[in-house]
């Protein structure tokens, strides 16, 4: 394909996976690199809800192969607040936590917004003017998982086409589905597979999917992420899709 695809799951720490994805008797200090070299991204849960240290991104980039990419969740601190456009500290203070310890491995960041959370286009400007496009020389890459259907309008996309900024498509879903190119990468999060079926999803919808994805990458790179769902059928889902490719 002409732009690159990375495809993974959300996490790596699991304990239905032991046994299903990893073999028995893997060492669950090495889950990640099993991951990693099985897939070839995975979105980090863990930093929305706390912070890292600059060691802990350091080994977990020394622990993945080169061109896999670690998708960060932005902390809830920065994204469950009153006024979006207040959180400056917050984020500012995640940004300078480490992240540059990933290198080349650190993709995307994904500020996930809660559900009820109301399009307002003032606050949304005012916050989307906080995220910087680089990190100690690191280009960063932001998504903005916004879970209401407010948000489903030309005014927010216009507002994430004009600072290069994606919106992350959630599919198969109850969260509206924003499909829109107004950034140079695409951001799925598919939450779908369900309980009976090998690869979490049927073969008919996996192949819809890797035709999708095989459409988005003819025009920018894209992050897929398997997540919620029947979790346990989602590293396989993830890899099913990565066959298909």
């Amino acid at each position: 394909m002409p732009h690159p695809i990375h495809i993974g799951v959300g996490g790596w720490t699991y304990e239905p996976w032991r046994g299903s994805f990893y073999p028995s008797g893997l060492r669950q200090a090495d889950e990640l690199a099993f991951a990693a070299r099985a897939l070839t991204a995975i979105e980090v849960n863990g930093t929305y809800y706390g912070t890292q240290k600059p060691e802990t991104f350091r080994r977990w980039a020394g622990e993945a192969p080169q061109g896999f990419v670690f998708a960060l969740k932005a902390p809830r601190f920065a994204t469950a607040r009153r006024k979006l456009a207040e959180g400056g500290d917050s984020t500012r203070r995640f940004l300078a936590s480490g992240l540059a310890e990933l290198g080349p491995k650190l993709g995307p960041i994904n500020w996930q917004l809660p559900p009820t959370r109301q399009f307002d286009a003032d606050d949304m400007a005012g916050f989307l003017d906080l995220l910087p496009d680089r990190l100690e020389g690191l280009p960063l890459r932001h998504a903005i998982e916004a879970r209401h259907e407010s948000f489903a309008c030309d005014a927010f996309t216009t507002l994430l086409r004009d600072r290069g900024l994606a919106a992350v498509q959630a599919a198969d879903s109850p969260y509206p589905e924003i499909d829109a190119a107004t950034a140079p990468f695409a951001y799925l999060r598919i939450m779908g597979t369900v309980e009976g079926e090998e690869h979490g999803y049927p073969a008919k919808d996996l192949d819809r999917w890797a035709d999708r994805i095989r459409d988005i990458a003819r025009q920018r790179e894209l992050f897929l992420f398997v997540i919620s769902g029947h979790k346990i059928a989602n590293p396989a889902a993830a890899l099913a899709l990565l066959r298909r490719l």
